[in-house]
C-alpha cells in the first residue's frame, strides 16, 4: 500500500510538471509575439503543430508501455521533452519555434498513457478514477502556478529563462524515476501483460471509436486553456499582465479542485449504481456544465465575468476527466497503456484544430469571443455522446 501511494507521489509530480512545461508557453505567447512579430493566425499554428505531433505519437508511446513497461519509457519521454522545453527558449525565428514545438510534442506524446499504464499495474478497478483524478488534480496545480512562476521570470530574466528552468526541472525528475521506480513483473500486481498493439480489434470496437470522438471533441474545447487564454484575456478582454495572473490561474485552480472530487465521485457512483451508469453520469453531467459555462463566457460583456466562467467551465469539464480516464483502464484491461493513447490521440487531433481554427476565426471575425460559441456546442456534443459508451465492454475479450 505505501509503495503505491510513493508510485502515485512521482506520478504527481510528473502531471505538475508536464502542465509547467505546456502551459509555459502560453502564459509567455504575448511576448513571445510580440518579439517574434507573430500574428494570431501564426500563433494558432505554434500551439497546434505540438498537438498534431502530441497525437500521432500518443498509441505507439502508450502501447510501448503496455510491452517494455513504463519504468523506461517514461524517462525516455520526459528527457525528450525537457531538451525541446529548454530549446524553446533559443529559438529567434518562426520557422525554428514550429519545428521546436513540433519535437516538443512528439517527445511529451505518452505521458499520461504511461502514467494510465502505471494505475492499471498498481489499482483495482474500484480505485483507478480517484488515482487518475489526483494525477489530473496535480496537471491543474501546474497549470495555475505557472503564471506565477513565468511572469516574475520573464520580468527579471526574460520569456526565454522560464523554458530553460522547466526543461531543467523534468530532467531531474527523470533522474529520481529511473533510479526508484520498477515495473512489476507479476500478473497478480499489475493484472497487464506485454502485448502487442491489438490494432484489429481497436479498429472494429465502436465503442472505443464513439470515446475517441467523445474525447477527440472534448479536447477541441479544452485546449483553449492551454493554447490562448492568456492571450485571449489580455488582447481579447484587456486585463493587464497583473490582472492576468490571477484570472489565468483561476481556472486551474478550479480545475484542481474538480479532478480530485470528481475522481472520488466517480469511484463512488460506480460502486453505489454500478459502472455502466457510474462513468456515463459523471461524463454527462460535467461536459454539459462545462458547455453551458462557455456559452456564458462567450455573451457576458463584463470581462471579469467572462474569465470567472471561463474558469467554471474548465472545473465542469475536469470533473469529468478522471473518469474518462479511468473508462481507458476499464475498457483496455492488459491494453491499457494502448486504449489510453488511442483517446488522448483523437483528442489531440480536436486540440490541433481548436488552436489552429481560432486564430482563424479570431482574424475572420474580430473578435476573441465568437470563437467560444463553436467550442460551447462542441462540449455539448461531447456530453451527448457518454450516452452511447459503454463502460462494461472490455476491448481484451475480443482482441486474442
Amino acid at each position: 500500500m505505501l509503495h503505491r501511494h510513493r508510485v502515485l507521489a512521482l506520478l504527481f509530480v510528473l502531471s505538475i510538471i508536464t502542465f509547467l512545461d505546456r502551459v509555459c508557453i502560453s502564459v509567455a505567447g504575448p511576448r513571445m509575439q510580440n518579439e517574434l512579430g507573430i500574428t494570431p493566425v501564426m500563433w494558432g499554428w505554434v500551439v497546434g503543430v505540438f498537438a498534431i505531433a502530441y497525437g500521432a505519437f500518443e498509441i505507439p508511446s502508450g502501447a510501448m508501455a503496455d510491452r517494455i513497461g513504463p519504468r523506461r519509457v517514461l524517462t525516455r519521454i520526459v528527457v525528450w521533452w525537457s531538451a525541446f522545453t529548454a530549446l524553446t527558449g533559443a529559438v529567434s525565428s518562426y520557422p525554428a519555434l514550429l519545428a521546436v514545438r513540433f519535437l516538443f510534442g512528439m517527445g511529451e506524446a505518452g505521458a499520461y498513457p504511461n502514467c494510465s499504464a502505471v494505475i492499471a499495474r498498481w489499482f483495482p478497478t474500484g480505485e483507478r478514477a480517484q488515482a487518475q483524478g489526483l494525477v489530473w488534480m496535480a496537471s491543474r496545480l501546474g497549470g495555475a502556478i505557472t503564471p506565477f512562476v513565468v511572469l516574475p521570470v520573464q520580468a527579471q530574466y526574460g520569456w526565454r529563462a522560464s523554458f530553460w528552468i522547466f526543461g531543467a526541472i523534468g530532467l531531474i525528475w527523470a533522474g529520481v524515476w529511473y533510479g526508484w521506480y520498477r515495473d512489476p513483473e507479476s500478473p497478480a500486481a499489475s493484472g497487464a501483460a506485454r502485448h502487442r498493439i491489438p490494432l484489429k480489434a481497436m479498429i472494429h470496437d465502436k465503442n472505443l471509436w464513439l470515446i475517441l470522438l467523445m474525447y477527440h471533441v472534448y479536447c477541441y474545447g479544452g485546449y483553449f486553456y492551454q493554447s490562448w487564454l492568456h492571450t485571449y484575456l489580455i488582447k481579447g478582454r484587456g486585463f493587464t499582465e497583473d490582472e492576468m495572473r490571477f484570472y489565468s490561474a483561476l481556472p486551474f485552480v478550479l480545475g484542481a479542485l474538480a479532478n480530485g472530487v470528481g475522481g472520488f465521485a466517480g469511484d463512488f457512483l460506480v460502486r453505489r449504481i454500478g459502472l455502466f451508469w457510474g462513468r456515463r453520469a459523471i461524463g454527462i453531467f460535467g461536459l454539459t456544465a462545462a458547455a453551458a459555462f462557455t456559452l456564458g463566457a462567450a455573451l457576458v460583456e463584463g470581462k471579469v465575468a467572462a474569465a470567472v466562467l471561463l474558469a467554471l467551465g474548465l472545473g465542469a469539464s475536469d470533473f469529468m476527466l478522471p473518469t474518462a480516464w479511468a473508462l481507458c483502464v476499464d475498457v483496455g484491461g492488459k491494453y491499457a497503456g494502448a486504449v489510453s493513447g488511442a483517446m488522448n490521440g483523437g483528442g489531440q487531433v480536436g486540440s490541433f484544430l481548436s488552436s489552429v481554427l481560432f486564430g482563424y476565426a479570431v482574424a475572420a471575425w474580430g473578435s476573441y469571443n465568437l470563437p467560444l460559441i463553436p467550442i460551447a456546442a462542441l462540449l455539448f456534443l461531447s456530453a451527448l455522446l457518454w450516452l452511447k459508451i459503454d463502460p462494461t465492454r472490455v476491448l481484451s475479450s475480443t482482441a486474442e
